[in-house]
């Protein structure tokens, strides 16, 4: 009897053991499960969160020293940042947009997606846009520059849009600060990503990068503060393989230091760096600025990556006049595009400009320059063709009229710049007493059929792309007496047939709105910000800085 009642109160235990077991296996199975539907909530929400979702939007608002870059895969142009000032404000954006090109199979132009970040305004290219936000990777998100941080494409990894530098506004524009970050935007997840490695530039705006194999080449750019300024004509390479930073010390003679210069990759494999735009004193506390207009080529020597050449280039052909605030983009055929831009002409107390919107190319290949002439519509040359061919009688009075009349003519002018620098200018003028002669109404029917269709206004620091053989100008600005005017339209032009200009979104700059500077913000004192370029500051620090592109 006592064998059985130990034998039974050992199998009790262990009943009551496996009961204890199965209730912490249920207990752990139940919170294993509630954790995984928790895990999925957060997962949801964070889905939620980073979502891509598109949606209809209005074209992008009036700016300038923003940056239009090409999708290397894709039909779209890539809008990132800017400026407007309405006369008391400044506006920044730190926004990227992108729509849809016209391709040649379409008819009209398919128009998609741009991107919002960190909830500032939502702005795009032309008509029936889309948008969708954009998800920072670490960190914040890049702040745009009163006078544009650089951005450049680059092929890998679905696109990647590389930005780096540039400043930050207060909205009454007196404090600046100058930024050293690199970022990049990869576009095919929509996701911005803070690149940090030592060794870089320090902080700076109107610098100019461009993409050479494997490698980001900077040049340039400029620092100011309330105290003084300084403009560099330092080169930089970062390393896409490495994602680290390389000082270049070029052998020769290169360019002076400089802002907002041309800087594009040639053919043969070497860098261009054309004009630019630097200030110099001249006494106490007055300033001159100094337009460029000389060449620059930077190039390996002996075909080594790690050892560079500096070169001066004397191009041929008929050259732009003197300017800055211009835009450049690639062309077909290898050739730089150059468009737009101002020559001011400075005063100790006034400052008044001539703003441009004619085309130039430069042939690296044959180291010349072209100036873009537009041929007008087909069926406009056939009207002048059969004009022309419709008055055997009549042109043969019309001559002996005019026999005594001289022909227009061309004076062809060599122009010396301050940095010795020869530039070519042409300029027809009318023949004496031909502006004295009435037309008939034919002719003036003639004559307008002939003139090319109007293009983008003269303006400066627009921004350009092309893409197709289609070369978009899309913002920028001009002055008309005290007041900027900044523009938000988009005209495209087809270079490979130089017909006419198109305009795809318009805009009556009368419409803007430009408020007068008040009393109190006239006297109002200059507050003196942090020295740019720490990564690790506030972001609220700023630095005073007169900003040129």
């Amino acid at each position: 009897m006592g064998k059985k009642g130990k034998k039974e109160k050992g199998r009790g235990a262990e009943k009551t053991a496996a009961k204890m077991e199965k209730k912490v296996s249920k207990r752990s199975r139940k919170e294993e499960e509630d954790l995984e539907a928790l895990i999925a909530h957060f997962q949801t929400l964070d889905a939620k969160r980073t979502q891509i979702v598109e949606t209809p939007c209005p074209p992008p608002s009036p700016r300038l020293n923003a940056s239009l870059s090409v999708h290397p895969e894709k039909d779209e142009l890539i809008l990132f940042g800017g400026e407007y000032f309405n006369g008391q404000k400044v506006k920044l954006f730190c926004i990227t947009s992108s729509t849809s090109t016209i391709s040649e199979r379409t008819p009209g132009p398919k128009l998609t997606s741009p991107v919002h970040l960190r909830g500032a305004v939502l702005t795009s290219i032309p008509c029936c846009w889309s948008a969708f936000p954009c998800v920072a990777r670490r960190t914040l998100l890049p702040l745009c520059s009163f006078t544009f941080t650089v951005a450049v494409v680059v092929p890998q990894g679905g696109g990647q849009l590389w930005v780096f530098g540039g400043e930050f506004a207060s909205p009454n524009g007196e404090q600046f600060y100058h930024y050293k970050d690199l970022w990049v935007l990869h576009l095919a997840t929509k996701t911005w990503e803070q690149v940090k490695s030592t060794g870089g530039p320090s902080g700076r705006s109107g610098h100019r990068m461009v993409a050479w194999k494997r490698q980001l080449i900077l040049f340039g750019g400029f620092h100011e503060s309330t105290r003084d300024y300084i403009y560099y004509n330092d080169v930089y390479a970062f390393h896409l393989d490495t994602f680290t930073w390389s000082k270049l010390s070029p052998s020769g003679t290169g360019p002076t230091p400089r802002s907002g210069c041309q800087m594009s990759v040639t053919p043969q494999g070497g860098i261009v760096v054309y004009g630019g735009y630097s200030k110099q004193r001249v006494k106490k506390d007055v300033d001159k600025g100094a337009r460029h207009s000389d060449m620059f080529l930077l190039k390996p020597e002996d075909g080594r990556e790690d050892k560079w050449v500096w070169t001066r280039m004397n191009p041929s052909g008929v050259r732009p006049t003197p300017r800055s605030g211009f835009s450049v983009a690639m062309a077909p055929n290898h050739q730089t595009l150059f468009f737009g831009g101002v020559c001011d002409e400075e005063e100790e107390e006034s400052l008044a400009g001539e703003f441009f919107n004619d085309l130039y190319f430069y042939d690296a290949t044959r180291n010349r320059w072209f100036e873009g002439q537009l041929k007008g519509p087909k069926s406009e040359r056939k009207k002048r063709r059969w004009g022309r061919r419709e008055e055997p009688e009549g042109g043969s009075k019309l001559a002996c009229a005019g026999a005594g009349t001289q022909a227009p003519v061309e004076v062809v002018k060599e122009v010396v710049a301050e940095d010795g620098t020869v530039v070519i200018i042409k300029q027809v003028l009318a023949a004496p007493g031909s502006a004295g002669q009435p037309q008939s109404e034919d002719e003036d029917s003639l004559e307008e059929a002939g003139r090319p269709a109007p293009g983008p206004c003269p303006r400066s620091n627009a921004m350009l792309a092309v893409k197709h053989g289609v070369l978009y100008v899309y913002g920028g600005m001009f002055e008309a007496g005290d007041r900027q005017v900044t523009l938000s339209d988009l005209h495209c032009l087809d270079l490979h047939r130089m017909e006419a200009w198109k305009a795809l979104v318009e805009m009556d700059p009368e419409t803007q709105e430009w408020l007068e500077e008040t009393d109190s913000e006239e006297d109002s004192e200059e507050v003196e910000g942090a020295e740019g370029g720490d990564e690790d500051e506030d972001e609220d620090s700023g630095e005073e800085s007169g900003a040129e592109d």
